[in-house]
């Protein structure tokens, strides 16, 4: 599919151009002199890494971003209600890594067709982002991929709710960013969420994203 060339204010930036040369050839990374805490920078996480946890479970989610027409969007979920961890959120498809998936790709891949029905075949993947600890104790590596239209969702209702799709450019524009104080260890960190219609995207989710920003960005 053609690159679509996004305008930001005076600019226009081909998104899909950059996050494939910028990723092109990374792998997952799994030494804590790379982790992130959501949204922060390599040298601020460091500040923080005492508070890091000792063993923390290894995850890894998917980042789709689908090529429509109009430009790239993200597709997001809304998790169920009910679930033990993170209800209500949104986040990216993903969980736990199993021994069987040998690595981070293929439990992002299976993730995403277990909660969402999104077929592999529909999904091409740009590179890795540097692994985050989130909160609940999961070290997480987030798969960034390109998804061709075309894909028929199926969810899996006991842990999504409904996803949507956010243009790349909103969540791309910092003045769409709204600030939030967040509580990390005995320190007070200032992140940001990204609001958009009814939904708010936040925590990990958003810091991703902001990691993801912060990597392409062309002022990076």
């Amino acid at each position: 599919m053609a690159a679509r060339i996004e305008a930001t204010g005076t600019r226009t930036i081909d998104w899909a151009g950059r996050i494939r040369e910028r990723l092109a050839g990374t792998q997952p990374r799994h030494d804590e002199d790379t982790f992130l805490l959501p949204g922060l920078t390599h040298e601020q996480s460091r500040a923080y890494r005492a508070w890091f946890p000792v063993d923390p479970v290894p995850a890894a989610v998917l980042v789709p971003l689908v090529e429509r027409s109009d430009g790239l969007t993200v597709l997001l979920t809304e998790r169920a209600s009910d679930l033990k961890n993170h209800a209500g959120q949104i986040s990216f498809p993903g969980g736990r890594m199993e021994e069987s998936d040998g690595g981070a790709l293929r439990t992002a891949l299976r993730e995403a067709q277990e909660e969402i029905g999104l077929d592999p075949r529909f999904v091409s993947v740009a590179g890795y982002l540097p692994d985050h600890i989130v909160v609940s104790g999961y070290r997480v590596t987030p798969v960034v991929a390109f998804v061709t239209p075309g894909f028929e969702l199926l969810l899996d209702a006991a842990e999504v709710h409904t996803t949507f799709e956010v243009p790349l450019a909103h969540v791309f524009e910092p003045a769409n960013y709204a600030s939030r104080k967040r509580r990390f260890g005995d320190a007070e960190i200032e992140l940001c969420d990204i609001p958009y219609r009814q939904w708010n995207i936040w925590g990990a989710t958003a810091g991703m994203l902001v990691t993801l920003r912060r990597l392409v960005a062309p002022e990076s």
